[in-house]
């Protein structure tokens, strides 16, 4: 099974898969890094994808950073691309099925199970609050999307804003939400500036959820926000990595006291999405107990940034 990242020599999951497949009596499976470029040359996504495609001791993939670039680039190589992918246009999960090669996007069911055990039920209609996306890549899409798909309008924030560097990225995620009626109004901004986005900040009502969804901090360095941002009032702010320097994560610990900012780091957003891939690709049940069981293997290896929690223990915000 291969591994389609940035930096996949650093991730923890090259310690924590071995050990996974034991667990899952899968001892002959291995993993594999592929290391591209931020949005590299298209042959690039197309080799890695035709060797998963024509090799067949290869079980598929997980994809990371190169989710929207690589669909892009060899869409055509596969043979099902399931609704989530179409509609996020995205792939960050590679595996073989009836109909041959099979993409698939598994961030709204990992990006809602994460978000489902931080904020428990109707945290919106309980708080207030507002969301706050930093970059627009297949996190945020996903998120939306999560969002969109909510029945309960508690659980659907009335406001959101999206952040990108490129107008590109904002103008698929606003095309992406128009088919949808959700009742979220959404905000795009285009801004090069980190001061532009300490004043979005500070517009958020208390209760926001504030997410770093650039890849600075693991695959870029600094923060989308400059040292003088002010995070709302018992906001949540969330960390979508949970390895490099990370930032943008310690300036919200830094106003933990301050202002009461609950922070998040990505490790449940980690092993959210591995164990959904891996189940994909190997063809195989995780359900809760194994979830538990492999998080508590995970953790035995490996020390985030902050101390590991019970992935379904909710956080209980300040009411606005």
């Amino acid at each position: 099974m291969y591994f389609i990242g940035v930096s996949t020599s650093r991730s923890s999951i090259m310690k924590v898969f071995p050990l996974w497949m034991v667990e899952l009596q899968r001892v002959g499976t291995r993993i594999e890094g592929v290391d591209l470029k931020l949005h590299d040359d298209p042959r690039a996504y197309r080799a890695a994808v035709a060797q998963i495609k024509e090799d067949p001791l290869s079980l598929g993939a997980l994809v990371t950073s190169h989710k929207i670039s690589l669909l892009e680039a060899a869409g055509d190589l596969f043979d099902f691309i399931d609704p989530y992918a179409q509609v996020c246009g995205e792939v960050s999960c590679i595996s073989k099925g009836a109909s041959g090669l099979e993409g698939h996007a598994k961030d709204p069911i990992t990006a809602g199970a994460s978000l489902d055990s931080m904020l428990g039920q109707a945290y919106f209609h309980r708080t207030g609050g507002h969301v706050l996306a930093l970059g627009a890549g297949g996190s945020t899409t996903a998120i939306l999307l999560h969002f969109a798909q909510k029945c309960g309008t508690g659980d659907r924030p009335e406001r959101v804003l999206v952040v990108n560097r490129s107008r590109n990225r904002l103008e698929k995620l606003k095309a992406m939400m128009a088919g949808l009626e959700t009742g979220i109004h959404v905000e795009y901004h285009c801004h090069t500036d980190a001061r532009d986005n300490d004043r979005l900040l500070a517009s958020l009502s208390p209760g926001s959820l504030v997410i770093n969804a650039t890849g600075m901090g693991k695959d870029l360095p600094g923060s989308p926000l400059t040292s003088e941002a002010v995070f709302p009032e018992s906001s949540i702010a969330w960390e979508l990595n949970y390895r490099g320097e990370l930032e943008f994560l310690h300036q919200a610990k830094a106003q933990q006291a301050s202002r009461g900012v609950l922070v998040e780091d990505g490790w449940i957003y980690f092993l959210h999405g591995w164990t959904k891939v891996i189940a994909q690709v190997l063809k195989t049940e995780i359900d809760d107990r194994a979830f538990d069981r492999l998080a508590a293997i995970a953790a035995r290896i490996c020390v985030p940034v902050l101390p590991p929690r019970d992935p379904r223990r909710r956080l209980e915000p300040v009411s606005a």
